[in-house]
């Protein structure tokens, strides 16, 4: 194809315009890091210093047209040109590790990654699900990993004792969170490249997604400003505002703002003691929330994280400390919005006691049930706690109690509940609750079954069902159904009783009733009818009659 001069003017024009602009743009190289002199400095200890040892201190002189090399006067300024600064080994420090994180490229195959290791340039990190890992760099600057991510050091250098740091990171998958030192010199360097972009910065605080089969890749700034390129284009992200790159072959796609921090509730917010209790309003546009608790003087330490659909949440466990809680809103396209943030302490308290009784589920027929627990070294009490709901928003009973044991305070309707206790320290502080525990109360108590069965001559015997070890029994027996005049009335330690057949045959009535050790009676069982056969009423053949009675 021929082009017309117009249009070969016009293309020319464009060609010589972009290499202006790059030739305006200085490479770290080409430029120099400045230096104010102190008292008592000389320029071979200053170029001993900070150059390579194949650069002579006299090309400092050269360079600086310093005319005395003995005698520098405090606060002039020496430029040091980046070229001929010395460049070491700058390994990443593992700060923190929540789940398990795998390296490889520090020595043979793949290892565990523990806290306080030093990673090398070359090292790969994957971490797992509900996984994360922390690194610090030589300039103070952390990235965070999350779960099942994937991340290559691709360059860790620094310029001697000069402050600035080059660090340059590969995140093949997954994402990350950056909060990066600001720059030192114009050598200063901090880069993320993602699959289809890189991400650019000279101190900011920001998040990178790799992208993959159901979000394009993003670049999210909370402070600072943020520059996203790839081969076709670049884009400067400002604070609140993302950049998606959803392909290396287009250029990154227009900034647009990040979704507003959800509205915390109040009335939903429990952040102490455990479980933790959150709720929030609906963002307009969200397809799901992040979460994540973090160390509030180390925001870059994961402690807790978990993706959401609804705008509600519990945690059961947590680290005692100072503690902060991030929710954010998730749009459509993956992109991470706002923080809501809401700073909080986790007490170092006692740990929940072990509960005995009731048993997981257990029907009790009783109002006041009584509940068991261990009792924890140093304790002084046990709170109690009994809901409708798992969550306890609104508890049905509160009570606090001295010893293992304690009955409920005031009657409970019939119905399923939850339970749980927490052990008081010396102070009254409440450590933290066990485990929610269902319960069913019941004011109808089961059907008791009759068996026959021979006895001795001239008695019979009455059997129920046993309860727990140290309840005592009651039992009534009498010819009519309101229990006026009993036949019987006796307490015993087991639950049978003998007696004496009457000479009179006819319906004998039956009733049982728990007693417990703190003196508490329970409801009588439904009242049991026996007839006693003619044959019994002449003595002719006793027989025994065996009576259970479910408690």
């Amino acid at each position: 194809m021929t082009l017309q001069i117009p249009q070969f003017l016009h293309l020319f024009s464009k060609m010589l315009l972009v290499s202006l602009l790059l030739l305006n743009i200085p490479s770290a190289d080409a430029q120099d890091w400045s230096y104010r002199v102190r008292p008592g400095d000389n320029l071979w200890d200053l170029g001993a210093r900070y150059l390579k040892p194949s650069v002579p201190w006299q090309q400092l002189k050269q360079h600086n047209a310093v005319s005395d090399p003995y005698r520098l006067p405090p606060g002039q300024t020496l430029r040091f040109p980046i070229a001929w600064l010395r460049v070491e080994p700058a390994p990443a420090r593992v700060l923190a590790v929540r789940g398990p994180v795998q390296v490889t490229g520090i020595g043979p195959g793949s290892q565990p990654v523990r806290e306080g290791m030093r990673l090398p340039m070359g090292s790969e990190i994957q971490t797992g699900a509900d996984a994360s890992v922390t690194l610090e760099f030589a300039d103070d600057s952390h990235l965070l990993l999350r779960e099942n991510a994937q991340l290559q050091l691709d360059q860790l250098s620094s310029y001697g004792s000069t402050g600035m740091v080059d660090t340059r990171i590969r995140l093949q998958r997954g994402r990350s969170s950056s909060r990066v030192t600001p720059a030192r010199g114009p050598a200063s360097r901090y880069m993320i490249t993602a699959p289809t972009a890189t991400s650019s910065v000279r101190g900011t605080v920001f998040r990178v997604s790799a992208g993959g089969a159901t979000a394009a890749a993003s670049t999210e700034v909370v402070e600072g400003r943020v520059q996203v390129s790839n081969r076709l284009g670049r884009r400067l992200v400002e604070p609140g505002f993302a950049a998606i790159s959803a392909s290396s072959s287009a250029a990154p796609a227009p900034v647009h703002a990040l979704l507003p921090a959800p509205h915390l509730e109040p009335s939903q917010l429990r952040l102490a003691p455990l479980p933790l209790l959150a709720a929030w309003q609906p963002v307009t546009g969200a397809a799901g929330y992040r979460v994540e608790v973090v160390q509030a003087d180390a925001p870059e330490v994961l402690l807790f994280a978990r993706d959401l659909t609804e705008p509600r949440l519990q945690i059961d466990d947590l680290p005692p400390g100072q503690l902060r809680l991030l929710v954010r809103a998730v749009s459509t396209e993956g992109v991470e919005g706002l923080d809501a943030e809401h700073a909080f302490t986790v007490p170092d308290g006692l740990p929940a006691p072990l509960t005995l009784a009731p048993l997981h589920g257990q029907t009790i027929h009783q109002p006041q049930p009584r509940f068991e627990w261990a009792v924890v070294p140093g304790a002084t009490g046990t709170a109690l706690q009994i809901a409708r709901e798992p969550l306890f928003l609104q508890p049905v009973l509160e009570q606090e109690a001295h010893g293992s044991r304690a009955r409920a305070a005031s009657a409970l309707a019939p119905g399923d509940y939850f339970w749980r206790v927490a052990s008081l320290d010396a102070q009254g502080q409440r450590g933290r609750y066990g485990q929610a525990l269902p319960l069913q109360v019941s004011d109808a108590p089961p059907d008791p079954q009759l068996q026959s069965d021979k006895s001795r001559k001239g008695q019979f015997t009455l059997r129920w069902q046993a309860g727990q070890s140290s309840q005592r029994y009651r039992v009534q027996i009498d010819r009519r159904k309101d229990f006026s005049r009993p036949l019987l009335d006796r307490e015993v330690e087991v639950p049978e009783v003998s007696l004496k057949q009457p000479w009179r045959g006819g319906n004998l009535y039956v009733r049982v009733q728990t007693l417990d050790d703190d003196g508490y009676a329970g409801p009588f069982s439904p009242v049991q009818q026996i007839q006693l056969p003619c044959k019994l009423c002449y003595g002719t053949g006793a027989g025994a009659l065996l009576l259970l009675l479910a408690l």
